[in-house]
């Protein structure tokens, strides 16, 4: 079989966001408790390379990619091609020094894992960022290729979610990697779990209201106005005709809502730099009201993404080369 790139552009777009914020705090903890114990918490370069099975799946890989990027080997003793892509992941695995945690899945005692990933063949490499599992190549890669996808997974784990990795010393004792801790419970979480809940169940207004709570009371809370922004959005594009959308788009260009409209499908498809892109082009082509118009929906979308996000930063200085 030959080996599947998957593009990661787009992988912390609307999929990702509810995550994002957890993860950073818990990885600004871990950090932070780290440094409380001097240094304590480092993990033996054995312990970058781990066997996960079904039980262990959720403390495993699950929690502990709020930490660090977990790549997940899929394979099988009577897999040859899993005999030269095995080795290779591992040597990589103590070679990046913490970046990726690398998680061995044993797919012939692992039924239940293979079929909830999708998998059709082995070899098969995922990973999971945040709790959210993203495809990287499948069937047999060379090494040049497996060093690039590692390389834009490392970017995105740090640059997306500020997973800057695990701490190794080499004069660790094996077996001693740490549980991955909860984050303490702030003033706000019941609301924002609340809100969670109705995102994920599509009740989008009431996780708008529940978001709109939660600000209220912080009306700083980063995390209640990602969410609020992603909720939204995804109101907004709720049964429109994409095609139509695109259409108009295309025939009106100097129509402001067609625009808007347009950029907002592509922000849910994971067409990010399209979605920015395309409200500041009319940024350009706008004035007065309009322009305003244009300005707060790119800056309502550059919330959804996060401040953080590299792509975000680059859109506000072109913003703001296009305003004055």
């Amino acid at each position: 079989m030959q080996p599947r790139n998957m593009s990661m552009s787009g992988v912390v777009d609307l999929a990702a966001v509810k995550a994002a914020q957890e993860a950073k705090a818990k990885a600004e903890q871990a950090r932070a408790q780290s440094a409380r114990e001097g240094g304590a918490g480092a993990i033996s370069p054995a312990d970058l390379v781990i066997d996960v099975d079904e039980a262990g799946f959720e403390r495993d890989v699950l929690q502990r990619s709020a930490e660090v990027p977990v790549v997940i080997d899929f394979w099988a003793e009577w897999c040859e091609p899993c005999k030269q892509l095995s080795p290779v992941l591992e040597r990589l695995a103590v070679e990046y020094n913490g970046r990726f945690l690398l998680a061995k899945i044993d797919v012939d005692a692992n039924q239940m894992l293979m079929q909830q990933f999708g998998i059709q063949g082995i070899p098969a490499v995922f990973a999971v960022v945040a709790g959210q599992a993203l495809p990287l190549f499948q069937g047999a890669a060379g090494e040049a290729q497996i060093r690039q996808t590692l390389d834009q997974l490392v970017q995105v784990g740090e640059q997306r979610f500020g997973l800057t990795g695990l701490t190794v010393d080499p004069e660790a004792e094996p077996g001693g990697a740490p549980e991955a801790s909860e984050r303490p419970a702030g003033p706000h979480d019941g609301l924002l779990e609340a809100a969670v809940q109705a995102l994920d169940s599509g009740d989008l207004s009431g996780a708008v209201q529940a978001y709109k709570n939660v600000l209220n009371e912080d009306p700083g809370n980063e995390e209640a106005k990602q969410g609020l922004a992603q909720a939204e959005l995804l109101q907004r594009v709720q049964g429109v005709d994409p095609q139509q959308v695109r259409r108009d788009a295309a025939d009106k260009p100097a129509d402001v809502q067609a625009q808007i409209a347009a950029a907002d499908l592509d922000l849910v498809g994971g067409h990010v730099e399209d979605a920015f892109g395309r409200l500041i082009e009319t940024v350009q082509r706008t004035v007065g009201d309009d322009r305003d118009t244009v300005r707060m929906r790119l800056l309502e979308l550059f919330e959804v993404v996060g401040p953080d996000d590299p792509r975000v930063i680059a859109a506000r200085r072109a913003l703001a080369r296009a305003l004055f």
